[in-house]
């Protein structure tokens, strides 16, 4: 957590740049020197701001404040690494929000691999108005294949959550377990 260092000295003491008639004042050389303890953390802060703002460098107890402030909402069980990969990729992961390719991407993030997308939307396009129709099915279903045993239970619950987060809202979509290796 932020706060009090011991030891920590700061780089600009407070009794420094007072006139000198205060820095002959033994309380308020007292006084400076208590808010010199106080402020050391902010300028180490401060000092290193462009760390706490790279998720590669950030406290780990700090990337939850900036999960949250790009929009990535990080889950309690996902590993250090997960999260700072999530947080570092928030752009990519942001513009391909709510596709196939978007969707699998969370995936791996939550899963390392074991969960794969079935889509069942098609897209085509055409130069004249009765041109080839995509193919796939009238109604959109999101169904996501997991290998039986690779998962628990909590972590199933959880892609339930994460899927219900970034998947298109109109969308139904449904987890099938199956006995066999996904590709």
């Amino acid at each position: 957590m932020r706060g009090l260092v011991p030891d920590l000295a700061t780089p600009f003491p407070l009794a420094g740049l007072m006139p000198a008639v205060f820095q002959e004042d033994p309380a308020t050389c007292l006084l400076t020197g208590a808010l010199d303890d106080v402020l050391a953390p902010v300028f180490a802060v401060l000092d290193c701001l462009d760390a706490y703002l790279d998720p590669r460098l950030a406290p780990e107890d700090f990337l939850d404040w900036l999960a949250a402030w790009v929009g990535i909402a990080l889950h309690g069980d996902w590993s250090t690494e997960t999260r700072r990969a999530a947080i570092g990729h928030a752009v990519e992961l942001h513009r391909v929000r709510g596709t196939r390719a978007g969707l699998q991407w969370h995936l791996d993030l939550l899963t390392d691999g074991r969960a794969r997308v079935v889509d069942s939307g098609g897209v085509a396009w055409s130069s004249s108005p009765d041109g080839a129709r995509p193919v796939g099915s009238g109604h959109p279903v999101l169904l996501v294949r997991v290998v039986r045993g690779t998962m628990t239970d909590h972590e199933l619950a959880e892609l339930e959550d994460v899927l219900g987060q970034v998947k298109p809202a109109h969308v139904p979509h449904r987890v099938e377990l199956v006995e066999s290796t996904l590709d």
